[in-house]
């Protein structure tokens, strides 16, 4: 079952990389005040979901084609850092995006080519494949 957990609080500024503050960046998007408008900032509020905790928003914006069951954070991990490294598509005007990224955490980094679409008007996540480094 997901559930938000408490390990982290919220930050001041947002864990995504963006310059704005978290309330002003993701944190608007976690809340649901706005949705995400282009894949890249879905992308951007995902990996700070995954920093701050926020199961229920991680499986709100995961395609229903592709969303696991359930979704257990590992309560350890320590993110680190995002680094957008290619988009593709996932504007206003498209139906489908991709966004290349690295993903540092405390021991390592995930490299990962992402894929988005749209349900309903809005971005959601749908999978993704890790590119050779």
């Amino acid at each position: 079952m997901a559930r938000r957990t408490s390990r982290n609080a919220r930050p001041a500024s947002c864990p995504c990389g963006l310059s704005s503050s978290y309330a002003d960046c993701c944190g608007r998007f976690h809340s649901g005040a706005v949705a995400a408008p282009s894949a890249e900032a879905l992308m951007r509020s995902r990996y700070s979901a995954f920093v701050v905790g926020d199961v229920e928003y991680l499986v709100r914006t995961w395609h229903p084609r592709t969303r696991p069951e359930g979704l257990d954070l590992d309560p350890g991990m320590r993110w680190t850092g995002l680094e957008i490294l290619e988009t593709g598509g996932g504007s206003a005007f498209h139906s489908t995006g991709t966004v290349t990224f690295r993903a540092s955490y405390q021991g390592g980094s995930l490299h990962e080519r992402s894929r988005f679409e749209r349900v309903d008007g809005a971005w959601v996540y749908v999978d993704g494949e890790f590119p050779e480094d």
